[in-house]
């Protein structure tokens, strides 16, 4: 039988160039928002494996060496390392989470997992938070790599479990059983800040240099266990009822860290509006109105920064409609200002009452970064070069993120995921909430300003 001829190079299709990074980002977030990583808190949801291998294979495919761990089967992490011009200097650690919170589809205008592309945005659970930035980190380590192009030092790149539930199946894990991966390591960079507001028709970018502290508690209310018709003054539900009423109607006072101080400072200087407030008795307070007033929706996150907070989330008791149970429990979803964690637990325990007993669930400290030095600069940098006349100022996030676990062997955290908003857009609102998407120019627009940082970094 005889052989075809070999294909001689004019036969040979040429490889088809790799799409931009501006472009492929779309598609890596669509992608990504199409594999459901639910995390329930309880190991009931999909995991991270499908995720974690898709990303592996993205990486994989540029030529990095990937490494992929589990504590637990299918909360998976993906890990790899980028050599940088100068790998003498601090390594830089960028990282995202590749879980999300849960979606109930009814509530949305779109399938939560479906990656759907609707007037101009990415829609789907974690278009926001965070595989927007995933997406974003992909496209441009997958550009600089195939281009030869390296960054000034070595980047660690990181693409995490279990972020939604705290991080013990991911970055808690990791700094434990592996922090090796993060030798060298001076900074970190991951979610949630970077973000535009609107100031007066400003456009300004909110930079985050602090989380608040988290304590999820579990409270149980004792009682008598008995009948339904009986009357019983030692009710499980009632006392948790009334010690929940207490707690979620408690409001706490008003308190600037040093870490807001800086952003009120700046918010003064383009506005000329003062927002920390003296009281005759010297006390310094916020003032809300005027919050609300500069910075619409977002105001909401604001304000958080300046007290403690403490939501009820889950409550729990009983299993027959004649039976009174002989105990009651609740979840509360507390955050507490730097240094005022010992004064959040006492006030709880007050509040709460002497039937009441507390369990912590899960607890993280309060962290802040200095609103300063060259990696500060070069987050400046390169959002005012794509961005020319607009502001940056520093900002607390009242949430999380896994920026606390690295914070615990010596990493400075930020969160910068550079995009670029419509002022009319309730991007803070979507964190965990319904019809979450991004812009496509927006997403475009981190590509080009997160690779120039890098560039700069």
């Amino acid at each position: 039988m005889r052989r075809p001829a070999a294909p001689t190079p004019a036969d040979v299709p040429a490889p088809r160039p790799a799409p931009p990074a501006t472009d492929e980002v779309v598609t890596i977030c669509q992608d990504l928002l199409r594999i459901d990583t639910s995390n329930y808190g309880d190991d009931s949801g999909p995991g991270e494996r499908k995720a974690a291998e898709h990303v592996a294979g993205l990486l994989d495919e540029v030529g990095l060496d990937v490494q992929l761990f589990e504590r637990a089967t299918g909360r998976t992490s993906v890990v790899t390392r980028v050599a940088g011009e100068d790998p003498s200097r601090p390594a830089l650690l960028v990282h995202g989470h590749l879980d999300v919170v849960p979606a109930q589809a009814a509530d949305w205008q779109v399938d939560p997992f479906s990656g759907e592309i609707r007037d101009d945005c990415l829609w789907g659970r974690g278009a926001v938070d965070m595989k927007d930035m995933d997406a974003i980190l992909l496209s441009i380590v997958r550009e600089r790599v195939r281009q030869g192009r390296k960054p000034p030092r070595d980047l660690v790149v990181a693409f995490l479990a279990d972020e939604e539930a705290g991080g013990s199946y991911g970055a808690q894990w990791l700094v434990r059983e592996h922090r090796d991966l993060f030798e060298g390591v001076s900074d970190a960079v991951s979610e949630v800040g970077g973000f535009s507001v609107d100031l007066l028709g400003r456009r300004t970018y909110l930079l985050q240099t602090a989380e608040k502290g988290l304590a999820w508690l579990k409270l149980t209310a004792d009682g008598r266990a008995g009948h339904g018709s009986q009357i019983n003054p030692e009710n499980a539900v009632t006392r948790l009822a009334e010690a929940i009423g207490r707690i979620g109607a408690h409001r706490w006072p008003v308190e600037v860290p040093v870490s807001v101080k800086g952003f009120f400072t700046g918010v003064r200087d383009v506005t000329g509006r003062e927002l920390i407030t003296r009281a005759e008795d010297g006390t310094e307070g916020v003032d809300l109105d005027a919050l609300t007033e500069l910075f619409g929706t977002a105001a909401r996150w604001l304000e958080s920064t300046v007290r403690n907070t403490s939501n009820p989330t889950v409550l729990n008791a009983g299993y027959k409609h004649n039976v009174i149970p002989g105990a009651a429990t609740a979840l509360l979803d507390c955050r507490f200002l730097p240094g005022r964690e010992e004064h959040l637990m006492e006030t709880l325990r007050e509040l709460a009452g002497p039937h009441v007993r507390f369990e912590v669930v899960h607890r993280d400290a309060a962290v802040e970064s200095p609103f300063s030095g060259p990696l500060v600069s070069a987050m400046q940098r390169s959002l005012l070069e794509a961005d020319a006349g607009a502001t940056v100022l520093p900002y607390c996030l009242s949430a999380g993120t896994d920026n606390k676990s690295f914070a615990k062997i010596g990493i400075n955290g930020y969160g910068f995921v550079p995009l670029q908003l419509p002022a009319d857009l309730d991007f803070p609102g979507m964190f965990h909430g319904v019809d979450e998407r991004v812009p496509l120019e927006s997403l475009k627009f981190g590509v080009k300003v997160f690779d120039r940082f890098l560039d700069l970094s």
